[in-house]
């Protein structure tokens, strides 16, 4: 396919370091990773193990975005049905094992007007998850901030049957 030149090209992978990842990671050199969990132990261990790819396929790791951070109720509250923290250790862990600051990004709640904003084709959820205010900005902003596009690059990909 061709995009033309791209701003940012989001892959929303499976969980873990299957053949998937690594061949993506391959195939799309100097990609950098956005590692998603959630708050759970189980699913930060899976998260952290695919993050480890960044090392092994030489990418930066862009940071952590926790979802599922706790149901925002009506009157403003938040309940953790999920645990807390999960996004928290991935960054920690994933920051010694590269030795650089992976930070955590933001942290989606399940949110009712989220789901309202997230109408298809709109890049308005993916905003409003990480937060609102001058720091989410500045993650947005540093997560979309690139030297230089795709275009022109060969990515290595070819039809099936060619």
């Amino acid at each position: 396919m061709y995009w033309g030149d791209l701003d940012v090209l989001l892959l929303d992978l499976p969980p873990g370091t299957g053949d998937i990842a690594i061949s993506v990671a391959q195939l799309v050199p100097g990609a950098d990773i956005l590692v998603v969990t959630t708050p759970q132990l189980a699913a930060a261990e899976v998260a952290e193990r695919a993050g480890a790819i960044a090392l092994q396929t030489k990418q930066r790791i862009a940071g952590v975005v926790e979802n599922m951070s706790g149901l925002l109720l009506p009157d403003g509250t938040t309940m953790q049905i999920f645990g807390e923290g999960g996004g928290r250790q991935v960054a920690e862990s994933l920051s010694r094992a590269v030795g650089a600051d992976v930070p955590l990004l933001g942290q989606v709640p399940l949110d009712p007007a989220l789901v309202a904003a997230a109408t298809p084709g709109s890049a308005g959820a993916v905003g409003a998850g990480l937060g609102s205010g001058q720091g989410a900005a500045q993650h947005r902003r540093r997560l979309s901030s690139r030297k230089r596009g795709l275009a022109g690059m060969s990515l290595g990909l070819d039809p099936a049957g060619r």
